[in-house]
């Protein structure tokens, strides 16, 4: 399968008065051609700051990318000035944030804020602009697109305010959509219905999406694969069905058992111990060792490499090493494993 996007090796900094903050070490990704790519993760593993580092939207105040690759179509973006950065950012690669309310400008009507990108990537004139985001307003399901298109953002409900930020990123066709925790604003009805459209958005317009978010359930119904992360790095790689029924590293089996399903009682809702790390000072070892109940010696002295499951899978725990004690997952895991998999019998 073709590769539109890799990012090789990247390591990230801010510098604050309390000294720097390590706050990517080393990560390594691909996006193919035609695929939705999920990164999961906890607040402060590391999510956004990739995302926004691809865009070319860290603070350049107090960021700095040490060392790496973000290769697009030959292009390092990492090397790029910013403004030749404004001719990729909204055309090639575009991206969906959290909360709609502070993506759209409230003084501009929507109309406007989705001709801007078209005109300015696209040459088109003012009223050729007009009709294709009438087009677009109408592709992302917004009813009365003509009427909405003069409307204000305080106007739309919050699910449609989501749908006019998608249909701004999407007005010029990108290549790469990165959506960072698209649904996390809306109530789980509107998240259904945002993950269903950006699915079929993805069939119509044959784009490549980055989906960032920490909901596990909302990964099994959007993404072809998985990229899991925890302190600043990628700890375990797959397809979903690799992630999801056959997870390697501890940290996977906490996120996994700690997913609330519709038979689970309060009190069987498990939560993973203890905090994440502090990057102003990274651990010598794994980053997820003082939390894991399965760690070893070595966990605490050496980072692990990524071990290769399969061809597509991998995971970076000394429990895959060779010399390693077999562990079996959590009962929770197992149990989730067996509900994943009569769900998807069921479907």
């Amino acid at each position: 399968m073709e590769k539109i996007l890799e990012v090789k090796d990247l390591h990230i900094s801010f510098h604050t008065f309390s000294g720097e903050v390590q706050a990517i070490r080393g990560v390594n990704f691909d996006l193919h051609k035609g695929e939705t790519l999920a990164i999961v993760g906890e607040s402060g593993s590391g999510k956004s700051v990739t995302s926004k580092a691809i865009m070319h939207l860290l603070p350049e105040s107090n960021s700095e990318i040490k060392q790496g690759q973000i290769l697009f179509e030959g292009k390092d973006l990492a090397k790029l000035s910013d403004k030749a950065m404004q001719k990729i950012r909204g055309k090639d690669i575009s991206m969906i944030f959290q909360d709609p309310m502070t993506s759209l400008n409230p003084t501009m009507k929507v109309g406007r804020q989705i001709i801007e990108p078209i005109m300015k990537h696209q040459k088109l004139s003012k009223g050729a602009a007009k009709k294709r985001a009438i087009e677009i307003l109408d592709l992302v399901g917004i009813p009365n697109p003509e009427v909405r298109f003069e409307q204000y953002p305080h106007q739309f409900s919050g699910g449609m305010r989501q749908r006019v930020v998608i249909a701004i990123a999407l007005a010029c066709n990108p290549k790469v959509l990165i959506a960072d925790e698209p649904t996390t604003a809306l109530d789980v009805t509107i998240q259904a219905q945002i993950l269903e459209l950006m699915k079929a958005l993805q069939k119509k317009i044959d784009t490549s999406i980055i989906f960032i978010t920490h909901d596990l359930g909302v990964v099994a119904n959007v993404a072809d694969r998985v990229a899991v992360m925890y302190g600043g790095k990628i700890v375990e790689v797959g397809t979903v069905d690799e992630v999801f029924y056959n997870p390697q590293h501890p940290y996977t089996w906490g996120l996994i058992s700690s997913m609330p399903t519709l038979d689970t009682e309060d009190e069987e809702l498990y939560a993973i111990p203890g905090t994440p790390p502090d990057l102003l000072h990274p651990p010598k070892g794994d980053a997820f060792a003082p939390r894991n109940r399965y760690a070893m010696k070595i966990d605490l002295e050496k980072q692990p490499p990524m071990f290769k499951v399969s061809d597509t899978h991998y995971a970076a725990t000394w429990l895959l090493h060779p010399e390693a004690p077999k562990v079996e997952p959590p009962e929770a895991v197992q149990k989730r494993k067996r509900q994943f998999l009569g769900l998807k019998e069921g479907n």
